[in-house]
């Protein structure tokens, strides 16, 4: 009898601690607003691009309302409690804001691009570190890449932005493309990375003046991705909080169903939705 409930324990010990480790080995993405993503990710959690100001606190960029369109869809404090690692990948107001600068925690590990080296430093982050192409940190590799904010004229006036690749043991391979349009070097990272899973910012926005312009991937340059995506499941962010993002969600689901990419292939989530990560 003895025997028998010390094997009993045993088991349920092991089924515990099994569970605990699928636990921590689990991934998710959040969209909270924008292109300001939470992700899980083994063991830890990555806060992305931080834009966390109320609710039209911001000029419009079209003269058409003031931004941001929306409201967070959970308060702030919920969205920075707890990261461990923040990841920006470039400095514009939608991606990284002051609200988030006041309120994140400055001893926090920060990657950022080498264009926005003098940026942190003025904001008071002690360990944001210059990210030039690869670094490990905790148990996560992270890779940067580099994206392309517009094309001709309108680019000169965006300057640089990046993305990044995350990879770790048991975890699915990320690629955050961050603000880019469609471009070869995007397709030579789907080649060389081949993630599970690309963020992509679609939200097709475009300067006054250079409407035809886009400086983030639009609905045609979206399906691009797809078809070039291989195995990988695109989450399409960055749509409906901006006056200058023309791409609706309701308009990207059904171009890509007009062309049967199913909602497996391409996922579209609402503001504050977890995706699971397999």
């Amino acid at each position: 009898m003895k025997r028998m409930i010390l094997v009993t324990a045993w088991v349920l010990l092991s089924t515990l601690s099994w569970s605990q480790n699928q636990a921590i080995e689990s991934s998710s993405v959040q969209l909270v607003r924008n292109a300001t993503v939470v992700i899980t990710y083994a063991g830890h959690k990555i806060l992305v691009d931080p834009m966390l100001m109320p609710k039209g606190s911001y000029e419009s960029i079209v003269g058409v309302e003031k931004n941001p369109l929306v409201e967070l869809p959970l308060p702030k404090e919920e969205i920075t409690k707890g990261v461990d690692l923040i990841l920006v990948t470039h400095t514009h107001f939608d991606h990284f804001d002051e609200v988030a600068s006041k309120s994140l925690n400055k001893q926090l590990p920060l990657f950022h691009q080498p264009a926005d080296q003098d940026f942190f430093k003025k904001a008071g982050f002690v360990n944001a570190q210059t990210l030039q192409s690869h670094t490990t940190w905790k148990n996560i590799s992270v890779d940067r890449t580099e994206a392309q904010h517009g094309s001709g004229v309108i680019l000169e006036k965006m300057g640089k932005t990046s993305g990044f690749i995350l990879r770790a043991k048991n975890q699915p391979t990320i690629y955050i493309i961050g603000d880019g349009i469609w471009t070869e070097g995007i397709k030579a990272n789907l080649e060389k990375y081949k993630p599970d899973y690309v963020i992509a910012n679609t939200g097709g926005a475009a300067i006054p003046g250079f409407e035809k312009t886009p400086i983030i991937m639009d609905i045609e340059q979206t399906i691009t991705l797809l078809k070039s995506s291989g195995k990988a499941k695109v989450i399409a962010v960055h749509m409906e909080a901006l006056d200058h993002c023309h791409t609706k969600r309701a308009e990207l689901r059904q171009k890509a169903d007009s062309l049967n990419i199913s909602n497996e292939k391409l996922l579209i989530p609402q503001d504050g939705q977890i995706i699971s990560l397999k």
